[in-house]
C-alpha cells in the first residue's frame, strides 16, 4: 500500500467574518506523521492564522476522528486575504482574473466570497492597491486575516 502523501486536517477557530466558532477541513501534505508535522496545501476560507505552505503540528483527536491543527511551527511567508463582493450582480471572476495575472490564486466559496493566496515573492502593495480600488468604489470589502511579515514590509516600502 502506498504511503499517504496528504491528509485532511480539521481547523477550529473563531471567524470574525461569521462571528462564530468555525470548523474547516483542509488538505495538508504529510511531513512527519509520527511528530504530527504537516504543510498546508489549501487556501483557508475563514481565516485561521495560517497560510498555504506553512508548516504546522496536528494531533489525532479520538472524539473528532480526525487530525486537529494545534500550532503553526514555521511560516512560509505567504498570506491569505478574504474578499466579499458587495455590489449585487458583480462577477467576482473579474477580480480573481486580475489577481491571477499578478500570481495570486484564489478559491471561491460562493458567488460573493473568495479567499486569495498571496505567495511570498509577490509584492503585496500591488495586490492591496488593486483591492483598495475596488473597495473605494464599494464593490468589495476585504480582510487580511493572515498577513506575513514579508507582506507587511511590502506596505512600508511605499
Amino acid at each position: 500500500m502506498a504511503e499517504e502523501t496528504h491528509k485532511k486536517i480539521l481547523f477550529k477557530y473563531y471567524s470574525t467574518y461569521l462571528e462564530e466558532i468555525v470548523s474547516e477541513t483542509m488538505w495538508a501534505e504529510v511531513i512527519d506523521v509520527e511528530k504530527g508535522y504537516f504543510k498546508l496545501d489549501n487556501i483557508p476560507f475563514f481565516g485561521p492564522l495560517i497560510a498555504t505552505d506553512d508548516i504546522f503540528r496536528a494531533e489525532y483527536d479520538e472524539n473528532e476522528k480526525n487530525f486537529i491543527h494545534r500550532e503553526t511551527i514555521q511560516s512560509s511567508g505567504n498570506s491569505i486575504v478574504q474578499v466579499l463582493i458587495l455590489e449585487e450582480g458583480f462577477d467576482k471572476e473579474i477580480i480573481r482574473e486580475k489577481l491571477k495575472s499578478i500570481n495570486c490564486i484564489s478559491e471561491g466559496l460562493n458567488d460573493t466570497f473568495f479567499a486569495v493566496e498571496i505567495v511570498k515573492n509577490v509584492d503585496y502593495s500591488i495586490v492591496k492597491s488593486l483591492l483598495d480600488e475596488y473597495e473605494s468604489n464599494s464593490i468589495i470589502e476585504f480582510a487580511e486575516p493572515c498577513l506575513s511579515e514579508k507582506h507587511r514590509t511590502d506596505l512600508l516600502k511605499n
